[in-house]
């Protein structure tokens, strides 16, 4: 392997690098952080370890050195625009997203999207072992680079890998659907430690492995046969090695939300925000990517089925709907918009007033502390996914809500359902008791609000993105003893500087 001016002990490898180059009027060039979760999420590890992020800039053709951008070497990978159309707007985002999200919409198959995926997850490896020092960690990420795991253990056995799957993964009745199932499960197999968001989809994982491999899987542990003399003798007499697939449920730097939460301009921006909307008794919000995945029609009609059954009126309640660009070249993508902004000028013609909107609709994303404005805003949360792998706009909803007011309405196929207990819970799909649950939240007491948000709180500020790293890198360790990771300082509760209620 050829000498590289720089090696790090911490790599973590993404699809994209947790930097956006932005060209100002005048032709400059500058590089400014993602606010992306995975960046918020992966920053204060790699801080702590002097690490290295490889990734993709975002850009087709777009060659560059690596930098370092806030005490992390940025190191590229460039994709060409063919490889962008195929590899990342083709296989990841219209074969493996909608398989992985239950068929919600149908997956495409392409042989040669595969083709692509394979080189660039090749190139995505090669970059990543030519960088990392002997025995090093490196923490591949998410559901577009599954191969380079299995690259990496052949190219740099020396290493210890983990992979974390940010969305969810499928029952083996659906993944078995995809024509390349058994090389994702190989490539994925290359990792120490393979995590997940869910208890089901660990579950889901060891199960395409025994059906389609045939390998032991003695929860949480996976037996990879091996050809070493020096690798343990499993139950069949055979030398594997041990793969720990479990769930490591992502969450939020709540600290920082709770701060910002606590700012007087930000409770400010919050009350202009009500007054804007005409001051109606409810404020309802939705929060998401532009996706077919997040239940955004169904919650609209729910809301508008309300409106004329006359539960509602469009005087007293109000739904704010922020959907984010995403994935616009993907014609999925522009059917779904085109199907909600027709819906949303449908129920505002039909039940709009001069000074009344019923659904105010925004396709574009703000900055965080305009999120946080909105969050206060909000008397109930809409989280009505058809399937998530976690939603943290969930999370952030709780960490905002320091008066310990607010009702979380969350679907239970999002994964924050399985910590985030106390909140209205519901089935999307069923959109009768999607319109029962919404009155519910509206009708709620005081003292019942206050219960359920302090129980959720408790549970999101106890359980952080610090505490969710630590525990991974903890995993990481716990495969090969000699490692060293230092985990991520975890943040004083901003609560215990402001004298807010954190409880």
């Amino acid at each position: 392997m050829p000498d590289t001016p720089a090696r790090y002990g911490f790599v973590v490898v993404s699809n994209r690098l947790p930097v956006d180059r932005v060209v100002a009027d005048d032709g400059s060039a500058s590089w400014q952080h993602s606010p992306g979760g995975l960046v918020t999420a992966l920053e204060p590890v790699m801080k702590a370890n002097d690490g290295a992020w490889v990734g993709w800039a975002g850009q087709p053709d777009l060659e560059f050195e690596p930098f370092e951008a806030d005490g992390i070497e940025i190191v590229p990978v460039p994709l060409s625009a063919d490889e962008v159309q195929r590899y990342y707007e083709g296989f990841s985002n219209d074969t493996l997203w909608p398989l992985y999200h239950d068929v919600i919409a149908a997956p495409t198959y392409h042989r040669v999207w595969w083709e692509s995926y394979v080189q660039v997850n090749q190139r995505f490896a090669d970059r990543a072992a030519e960088i990392t020092e002997e025995g090093g960690t490196i923490w591949v990420q998410d559901y577009q680079l599954q191969l380079v795991p299995k690259m990496l253990r052949e190219a740099r056995p020396d290493v210890t890998i983990g992979f974390f799957n940010h969305i969810p993964f499928p029952p083996l009745g659906i993944f078995s659907q995809l024509p390349w199932r058994q090389q994702i499960v190989e490539g994925l197999l290359g990792a120490d430690v393979i995590g997940f968001q869910r208890a089901d989809d660990a579950s889901n994982f060891s199960r395409a492995v025994r059906h389609l491999l045939g390998y032991s899987t003695t929860r949480p542990y996976i037996e990879v046969p091996v050809d070493d003399e020096s690798a343990p003798v499993s139950r069949r007499g055979t030398k594997v090695r041990r793969v720990l697939a479990k769930h490591f449920p992502i969450s939020i730097d709540a600290a920082s939300y709770e701060e910002l939460a606590a700012r007087p301009d930000v409770q400010a921006r919050a009350r202009e925000i009500r007054e804007g909307l005409g001051n109606p008794k409810t404020i309802m919000l939705g929060v998401d990517r532009l996706d077919y995945t997040k239940g955004i029609r169904h919650r609209m009609k729910a809301f508008g089925e309300l409106l004329a059954d006359g539960r509602l009126s469009v005087e007293d309640a109000t739904l704010v709907q922020v959907a984010s660009p995403s994935r616009e070249r993907v014609e999925t993508y522009k059917q779904l918009r085109d199907e909600i902004e027709l819906t949303v000028g449908r129920v505002n013609g039909d039940y709009g007033t001069m000074s009344h909107t019923a659904i105010s609709y925004h396709h574009h994303g703000y900055p965080r502390e305009e999120m946080v404005a909105l969050y206060l805003a909000a008397d109930i949360m809409l989280v009505t996914a058809l399937r998530d792998g976690m939603n943290l706009v969930a999370k952030e909803y709780v960490a905002v809500r320091r008066d310990n007011d607010g009702v979380l309405v969350l679907s239970e196929f999002a994964g924050a359902a399985d910590e985030l207990k106390s909140a209205l819970l519901i089935n999307p799909h069923d959109i009768g008791g999607l319109k029962n649950t919404i009155m519910r939240a509206v009708e709620m007491p005081k003292r019942d609000r206050t219960t359920r948000m302090r129980a959720l709180r408790r549970r999101v500020l106890e359980n952080d993105v610090a505490k969710w790293s630590a525990s991974f890198l903890q995993a990481l360790e716990n495969v090969r003893p000699g490692q060293q990771i230092t985990p991520a300082p975890a943040p004083a509760s901003a609560s215990d500087a402001t004298g807010g209620d954190a409880s």
